[in-house]
This record gives structure tokens, C-alpha cells and sequence, in this order.
């Protein structure tokens, strides 16, 4: 991954920070990396915990970032969030999967928030 995606991404998980804790959330973790992956964010929010894949586009070309998370990434993002609860103690917990999409550029930005975006099973 090039440098200037790598700004990119991080920019777009701090305004998703950023959008979550103005909504009342507690972030847990971001960048959590275990083992299996990496998850950008993970937060809490009225005793769920919420694993948010945050997907940032400089523009529409190559379809919204919601799109990016198919049947592969979301098995991946399951394996994730298991580990997480295990290492933390948290089985057991709601927990849910929310994805941030965020389309940058011509100095606008335009996000979608997509709570509850798929479940386990």
C-alpha cells in the first residue's frame, strides 16, 4: 500500500473516530492487531460492542467503499471480532458490524454509515 493511501486510510478512520464519539460512543480500539488481521476501529456504545470497518475513497470510480466488504472480508471481520472478545473477555457481549464509508475529493467529503451492516452466521 502506497504512503499516500496509507494517509488516506488513517484520515478517514480519525473523522470515523471522530463521528462516533460525537454520537456517544466509547472507542475500545483502533488499529487493533492481532494474529488474524487488523480492525480499524472497535467502540462501545450502550453496552455493544461495534466493530466498524471504515473503507475511504477519493471518489466514486471504483464504487463506494460499503461495496468493498464482501462475503471474504466480512468472514475475516468475524474472525476478528471473536479473537477481540476472547482476548478481552468480552464472549458473550452483543456486539454488532458496522461499516463507514467515506468519499473524499474537490475538498467535499460525503459519508454513509451502515449500522448492524451484516451479522454472524
Amino acid at each position: 500500500m502506497t504512503q499516500r493511501r496509507q494517509r488516506l486510510g488513517r484520515r478517514g478512520e480519525a473523522v470515523a473516530e471522530d463521528y462516533l464519539r460525537r454520537r456517544g460512543c466509547r472507542i475500545l480500539a483502533r488499529n487493533y492487531r492481532c494474529p488474524l488481521g487488523e480492525l480499524d476501529l472497535v467502540a462501545e456504545e450502550d453496552g455493544v460492542v461495534v466493530f466498524v470497518e471504515v473503507k475511504t475513497r477519493r471518489g466514486s470510480r471504483a464504487g463506494s467503499g460499503a461495496e468493498a466488504v464482501g462475503p471474504h472480508k466480512r468472514h475475516r471481520l468475524l474472525r476478528l471480532a471473536r479473537y477481540f472478545l476472547a482476548a478481552h473477555g468480552l464472549a458473550g457481549v452483543p456486539c454488532r458490524f458496522d461499516v463507514i464509508s467515506l468519499t473524499v475529493g474537490a475538498g467535499r467529503a460525503r459519508m454513509e454509515v451502515l449500522r448492524n451492516a451484516f451479522q454472524e452466521g
